[in-house]
């Protein structure tokens, strides 16, 4: 296997890489960029609302005429939607730079920060005209939040706007963590979860807002009874089914966005225990099929696996051949989907959706679970070994119950204005007069318990008194671009038994990731399958996962003069102990910083975490339950039809 190839990044990299905070003169520039971009909105919304230009009142128009949707919804969505594919793209790009190239040369030395920044500006871009685009002296939904006197805000846009806050803050949150803490290579970084979890939790408000959207629409049936463009009459068929895609699709991007923390194991690096990767995977089929399922109606958790596959499959062919790059894997949700959907045929949706979700949920994290096990030996880089299967059933029993009420829960909250028009009981988990904090009681118990057993598998611990002899043999004609094969004897010999990875890795070098999974020859001795890189910008190590213990061998590490670090050659024959993996995997981390200075950082990303969380319950259970109050154009008494033009579903 050659490692001559060179990825893009490589050729866009400056200098020597810092290992600290960015440079200040990028600082400031993408400062100034951020502000003449905040300020380009700022003056389109302010001589919006005061009429001084017509640039937002047309292109809504064109929005409003081509969906059917009003224009403060019609438009946002569409931007927001488009502003999300382009961040996701950025972002997976952003991981395999990291995993194939290493550090940046700075925030705006790496191609695909644009993708993300200019993503999550969209989003934001898109919340702030949901509210700005709203108009004069109309309510566009009985949950809208009053902005000044006859100004309402939609719900959905400021949902999306708090969203997209908590990722934007990220950015500089994230170069104050590296000066603080050094870099730390990993998508588990604090401020790297703030990036990513802001833009996936932006798909609930913009379900929101088109839930808000159509129900303002229904209203105004009679006096838009004859409606011209691409999407149909409101009421109609088309105008049905042209809503009930757009849904869907948005579950399947919820499902994109909840998939994202699992990208380490995606692409074959993951700095935790594997057991991390079905929590998480029972997390997204979850929260988002259930949701889907109990909003949406029968088949809605298999469209959102379509979508779900349709976005993953063009990111993997994008990132991967397209790009260079070494390919983002992901689970397929196929049987979680199918397991909520046989669960939905025995077990009554609309009548106790969070009982539903519960019982769903369960199913996914056992039956769905065994799909994803067989998987992950199809196309995973890290198959899950047999011997993990109880402890896997086990925790995704438990994390699945949890997800599964708690997809239960959103469902419901998204279906209850539906439910409202059409005259029937709306299931409540408390009544609308009692006080906010019971009304998200539930997703806050929910979240309680999955944050439990995440932080169960993130808990590790190094062994001690292990050690590895390594023999290598190098092969013939490699040169300067030193290759070699390897002999690897474990001592003690019964301590890789158990293994739930035992690889050689080598990431960083300039091109696509290695990972070669080691093949038994003999007790405790163990042979690589195909060369290692040992030579230039290559990390080469030997990996070793047993259930809750991480360690590390360093083959081969190159000078980092940045951190600075010394170089750890690869002699033809050596025996070194294993080590803890952060030392070298975060190789950029500092070392001596207090221990009070680490429980201030994460408490402040945390508690920025937990108040966006709060922000979104409290939205649904607002969309769910509203104040009372006029809502915009009003509709006869008699009329019960659906609004948004959602299809109704009957059955359970």
């Amino acid at each position: 296997m050659s490692f001559h190839t060179t990825s893009l990044a490589t050729v866009v990299q400056a200098a020597a890489e810092p290992a600290g905070g960015a440079a200040i003169g990028e600082v400031l520039l993408a400062s100034a960029m951020a502000g003449v971009a905040t300020a380009v909105l700022g003056w389109l919304g302010y001589t919006h609302r005061t009429g001084r230009s017509q640039v937002l009142a047309r292109a809504g128009a064109v929005a409003e005429r081509t969906s059917g949707m009003p224009a403060w919804a019609a438009l946002p969505g569409a931007l927001a939607g488009v502003a999300l594919l382009v961040a996701v793209l950025g972002m997976y790009w952003d991981i395999a730079l990291h995993i194939d190239d290493g550090r940046d040369a700075g925030p705006l030395a790496n191609p695909a920060h644009y993708f993300i920044l200019a993503g999550l500006f969209g989003i934001f871009a898109a919340g702030f005209l949901a509210i700005v685009l709203s108009p004069q002296g109309s309510r566009p939904s009985r949950g809208a939040v009053r902005v000044t006197r006859g100004w309402y805000a939609p719900l959905g846009g400021v949902l999306m706007i708090c969203c997209s806050a908590f990722s934007l803050v990220g950015f500089p949150l994230d170069d104050v963590w590296h000066r603080l803490f050094g870099q730390d290579v990993t998508l588990w970084g604090p401020t790297h979860l703030m990036l990513i979890g802001g833009a996936g939790m932006t798909l609930v408000g913009m379900s929101v807002l088109l839930v808000e959207g159509g129900g303002a629409r229904a209203l105004e049936r009679e006096e838009t009874a004859t409606r011209e463009g691409g999407a149909g009459t409101p009421g109609s068929r088309t105008w049905a089914f042209f809503m009930r895609m757009r849904f869907l699709g948005i579950a399947g991007g919820f499902l994109v966005g909840l998939s994202t923390f699992q990208a380490e194991f995606d692409f074959g690096v993951p700095q935790f225990a594997l057991i991390l990767q079905p929590a998480l995977i029972t997390v997204a089929a979850g929260v988002a099929l259930v949701s889907a399922r109990v909003f949406l109606g029968p088949g809605a958790a298999l469209w959102a696996v379509f979508y779900f596959v349709l976005v993953r499959g063009g990111l993997a062919l994008i990132v991967g051949p397209g790009l260079g790059e070494t390919t983002p894997h992901f689970p397929l949700y196929l049987g979680s989907a199918l397991v909520v959907e046989g669960v939905a045929l025995l077990v009554a949706v609309r009548r106790d959706p969070v009982r539903f979700g519960a019982i769903a949920g369960a199913a996914v994290g056992t039956v769905g679970l065994l799909t994803e096990q067989v998987w992950t030996h199809v196309w995973m880089t890290l198959p899950w070994p047999a011997d993990m299967l109880p402890e896997t059933l086990a925790v995704g029993l438990v994390t699945g119950i949890a997800a599964g009420a708690l997809g239960g829960w959103v469902g419901a909250m998204l279906r209850a204005p539906q439910a409202i028009a059409k005259g029937e009981d709306t299931p409540r988990v408390a009544p609308a007069s009692a006080p906010m904090i019971r009304r998200i009681a539930l997703p806050g118990v929910c979240g309680l318990v999955v944050a439990a057993v995440v932080g169960y598998g993130l808990m590790t611990s190094t062994p001690q008194g292990l050690s590895a002899d390594v023999r290598l043999a190098d092969v013939a004609g490699s040169g300067q671009q030193r290759e070699a094969t390897a002999e690897v004897t474990i001592r003690p010999a019964s301590k890789a038994d158990d293994a739930r990875w035992l690889t050689v890795t080598a990431w960083q070098g300039g091109t696509k990731l290695h990972v070669d999974r080691l093949e038994q020859v003999g007790p405790g001795r163990y042979r690589s399958t195909e060369p290692l890189p040992l030579h230039g910008d290559w990390k080469t190590l030997i990996r070793l996962h047993t259930r809750g213990e991480l360690a590390t061998v360093p083959i081969y590490l190159p000078e980092d003069r940045a951190i600075p670090a010394p170089a750890v050659p690869a002699p033809a024959s050596f025996t070194r102990a294993f080590q803890g993996e952060k030392e070298f995997l975060q190789r950029e981390a500092k070392g001596g910083v207090s221990g009070w200075l680490w429980g201030v950082g994460y408490a402040v990303v945390l508690g920025i975490a937990a108040a966006l969380l709060v922000a979104l319950a409290w939205g649904l259970a607002r969309l769910a339950a509203p104040p009372a109050g006029p809502q915009g154009p009003r509709r006869p008494a008699a009329d019960r039809r659906s609004p948004a033009g959602l299809r109704p579903v009957g059955t359970s």
